[in-house]
C-alpha cells in the first residue's frame, strides 16, 4: 500500500514533463521567422503614392541563419531594393531543419 502514492507521484511528474517539453516544440518556426522578417522592416520611410505596397519575398537560410534573399516579386522598385537592402545577410534566430531550405513571406507596407 505505501507504494501506491510513490507510484502516482512519479506518474504524476512524468506525465508533467512531458507535457512541458511538448509544449516548447509546438511554437511555430516559420510564425516565429515571419515576425522577425516584420521587425526588420519596420520603421520605413516610405512615402506612398498608393495605399498599399506588396511583394512575395523568396528566400534561403544560410549555415549561419542568415537570411538570403533570392526574389522579390513586385512591381514597385523602391520596395525591392528596401526589402533586399533591409533583409539581405541579416541574422535570424529560428531553428532549420536543413540548410538551403526555401521560405516565402508575404510582404506588405501600408500608409
Amino acid at each position: 500500500m505505501r507504494k501506491l502514492p510513490v507510484l502516482l507521484v512519479a506518474a504524476f511528474l512524468f506525465t508533467a514533463g512531458t507535457l512541458f517539453a511538448n509544449d516548447s516544440e509546438s511554437t511555430d518556426p516559420k510564425k516565429d521567422l515571419a515576425i522577425q522578417i516584420g521587425d526588420l522592416l519596420e520603421d520605413n520611410t516610405f512615402v506612398l503614392k498608393e495605399n498599399d505596397l506588396t511583394a512575395q519575398v523568396l528566400f534561403t537560410l544560410n549555415h549561419k541563419n542568415e537570411i538570403v534573399v533570392i526574389s522579390v516579386d513586385t512591381d514597385n522598385e523602391v520596395l525591392e531594393r528596401f526589402v533586399k537592402s533591409r533583409l539581405n545577410y541579416k541574422v535570424v534566430e529560428v531553428p532549420v531543419s536543413k540548410e538551403g531550405t526555401m521560405f516565402t513571406v508575404p510582404v506588405r507596407i501600408t500608409g
